[in-house]
């Protein structure tokens, strides 16, 4: 407001001076003031008057192409001067989004950055660590139909060791890589059945044991969520099958046993014994120990427990930094104070 009062004054007074010039050349030049130095002294008043006019229209003209700095009760160098002296900036603010979304924490530069909790308009909430606008270190995903994870973020993404607990009742605990499961981990559902092993893009992939709802077990390789490969399939009543598999079935060479340990080996085509050999064949006895050993080898694979179990420790003490800061920021604002989003 002050600049535009200035700038209004300095043009009326460039004008009055230009227009005082301009009077005193004429009357000159008209010979109504017949005196050299006053001849010459109203030139170089026009003169000047005429260059002080310029310059200013060329200070006018370079500030066209700054950007315009908007602030509300005062500019940004002085809002820095007030907090310095009075202490009303604060690093933890409040911030509403457009969507509905919430955010309560820590910023910089007008990012989430620090410790924060983001509240999803009517789906759920993040509580945890923050860089640059993105989950970054530790925190807890809990979404409105009951969800929950609880581990490591990187990027925006769960990343390193966690859980997710479905709402359904399902969980995974295990490695996770660019928000997926990705690694070693165990996969437990509602209905008893669990899976711990090897995981791809969130899917069986690898080595790993399942034991089903009805009591079956199986031990070996999985493909694309499938069993996949060589591997021991063992049936609640006894039964067992050891060979070659395709896509969940018997397929390629194996030995099936039943309970009172009557064997039928061979060649199997999507489940059914196509061409029977004795169990002595060079290509049975392959496939069996095959599959045995891939078995045993999925046996070993770590579940990760003591990982995870660090990975969730920390998530819960970030999630308390959190709701703390996050309480520091509504006070921060029911106060007046604003957060100065430069620090």
């Amino acid at each position: 407001m002050e600049g535009g009062r200035a700038l209004l004054l300095h043009c009326a007074a460039s004008a009055f001076f230009i227009l005082s010039a301009t009077v005193l050349y004429l009357n000159c030049a008209a010979g109504a003031v017949n005196h050299p130095f006053l001849l010459t002294s109203a030139c170089f008043a026009v003169a000047s008057a005429l260059l002080a006019w310029l310059r200013l229209l060329r200070i006018r003209s370079s500030r066209k192409g700054l950007p315009v700095r908007w602030s509300i009760g005062a500019s940004e160098d002085t809002s820095r001067k007030f907090s310095r002296k009075c202490g009303k900036v604060a690093r933890e603010g409040v911030v509403l989004f457009g969507n509905g979304d919430v955010y309560e924490g820590e910023l910089s530069r007008g990012r989430c950055h620090g410790s924060g909790v983001y509240y999803f308009y009517a789906k759920g909430r993040y509580e945890g660590d923050w860089i640059d606008g993105k989950y970054e270190g530790h925190g807890i995903e809990s979404w409105a139909r009951g969800s929950q994870y609880l581990g490591q973020y990187r990027q925006g993404m769960r990343h390193g060791f966690g859980t997710y607990r479905f709402y359904e009742g399902d969980s995974y605990s295990g490695e996770w890589v660019g928000g997926q499961s990705h690694g070693c981990g165990v996969q437990s559902c509602s209905d008893d059945s669990f899976y711990a092993g090897e995981f791809k893009g969130g899917v069986k992939h690898g080595l790993g044991r399942y034991r089903f709802r009805n009591g079956d077990e199986y031990g070996g390789e999985y493909f694309g969520d499938k069993i996949h490969g060589f591997g021991v399939y063992k049936f609640a009543n006894g039964h067992r099958y050891e060979g070659s598999w395709h896509e969940g079935r018997r397929q390629g060479f194996g030995t099936y046993t039943f309970w009172n340990g009557e064997a039928r080996a061979g060649e199997w085509d999507n489940g059914t014994l196509r061409n029977r050999l004795q169990a002595s064949d060079p290509a049975i006895k392959r496939a069996v120990e095959a599959a045995r050993k891939f078995a045993e080898d999925a046996a070993k694979i770590p579940q990760m427990e003591e990982q995870v179990r660090k990975a969730v420790s920390a998530a819960n003490k970030a999630a308390i930094v959190a709701r703390v800061i996050a309480m520091r920021a509504v006070q921060n604002q029911k106060e007046g104070k604003f957060c100065d989003i430069n620090v």
